[in-house]
């Protein structure tokens, strides 16, 4: 092998090498304080975008290790100061104690949360995926004590099967069937419309309803309370790192557009390797640009009947353009085959379908 070729092959790693050291350095934002006293409603996120252009990346700025839970606790009355360690940002704590007149030490509120929970809140407990086979085979709310036809707080119901006394159950109806874009089942979305306890078990089981959300009716299904509706409020965000592309599967409110803090689905979950925390970043595929037999580009929305037809069939007349950035989000909540995720950064409308990816900090528009 010749020397130029050599050099060339060496200059290439030492490029690509500069490229994941790079991807991996905090890049600070300009104009940065250089301290910080955290209020009460601050979250981890919402600190960090003080400080960094990516503030989904908070845990190194902090030197979280993953494998501790819950790693730092920060309280309102804190004031944090940016130092460098090993020429790498890290924000250090100052606890604030606060004394009484006395000087007994008071209670400290509660930490904060890496996230604004109460955005997610009804999420963690009231939204599940399921199969739908599965769901149809669960036990089936044939009516009540009362001769009202909507059950509500305080209503005992009847349930289609032994249960077990004592065990709390959530009433759920069935919502959106969702569906990969190759026709592949991924789910029923089935939403919480009440919360009961068992207090009779037999054929015909008795739950008194403790709570409601929506009225519930007959036909409805019961399930066991998921352990994790009670979830950590200490998410660590990290790149997502899955094979393929994932992409918004729909919106949680049905809307045609979502914007900053809207929840949303995915079409990737447990089984793709999504996990909580995993954050994407959200794109628009780019536009296909045809050029037309003058030689001249035609937006799509010019296109001719003709052209949309011909640039159908082939690739040598039509351009792709680069994908638009959109925003990013985060993975709260994982199924088998979808997920649910909080848009935390957003600069332009997100919709169904858009394309979701691994957080690339080269990115300059990020």
């Amino acid at each position: 092998m010749g020397t130029p070729m050599k050099r060339l092959i060496l200059l290439g790693l030492i490029l690509l090498n500069c490229s994941f050291v790079f991807a991996d350095t905090l890049t600070l934002k300009s104009g940065h304080p250089d301290s910080y006293v955290v209020k009460k409603g601050d979250t981890l996120w919402d600190i960090s975008a003080h400080f960094l252009k990516d503030p989904w990346r908070w845990p190194k700025l902090w030197g979280v290790n993953p494998q501790i839970a819950n790693p730092h606790l920060i309280y309102p009355g804190d004031r944090l100061t940016l130092v460098f360690i090993d020429g790498e940002p890290r924000l250090v704590v100052k606890p604030h104690i606060r004394k009484s007149p006395q000087g007994r030490i008071m209670a400290k509120d509660s930490a904060i949360p890496a996230i604004d929970l109460a955005l997610i809140r009804p999420y963690l407990v009231q939204n599940r995926v399921v199969d739908s086979d599965w769901f149809e085979t669960q036990p089936m709310v044939l009516g009540g004590e009362s001769d009202s036809r909507l059950h509500v707080v305080g209503d005992v119901i009847y349930i289609q099967a032994e249960l077990t006394m004592g065990d709390k159950f959530g009433v759920y109806k069935q919502g959106r069937e969702f569906n990969s874009e190759e026709g592949d089942s991924l789910g029923v979305e089935v939403i919480l419309t009440a919360s009961g306890r068992v207090i009779e078990s037999g054929p015909i089981s008795k739950v008194k309803l403790l709570s409601n959300f929506r009225e519930t009716v007959a036909g409805s299904r019961v399930l066991l309370i998921e352990e994790d509706s009670l979830m950590s409020a200490y998410f660590v965000p990290r790149a997502a790192k899955i094979s393929s592309p994932a992409s918004v599967l729909a919106s949680e409110k049905h809307y045609r557009e979502m914007g900053k803090l809207d929840v949303l689905y995915l079409d990737k979950g447990r089984e793709d390797g999504v996990e909580t925390g995993h954050v994407f970043s959200i794109f628009r595929d780019g536009e296909d640009i045809v050029i037309n037999g003058d030689g001249q580009p035609v937006l799509p929305q010019e296109r001719s009947s003709y052209e949309a037809m011909f640039s159908s069939v082939s690739s040598t007349n039509s351009i792709k353009m680069p994908d638009i950035y959109r925003g990013k989000l985060m993975v709260f909540k994982v199924f088998d085959k979808t997920s649910m995720g909080l848009i935390m950064i957003n600069e332009r409308p997100v919709r169904v379908a858009d394309k979701l990816v691994t957080p690339d900090s080269l990115l300059i528009s990020e």
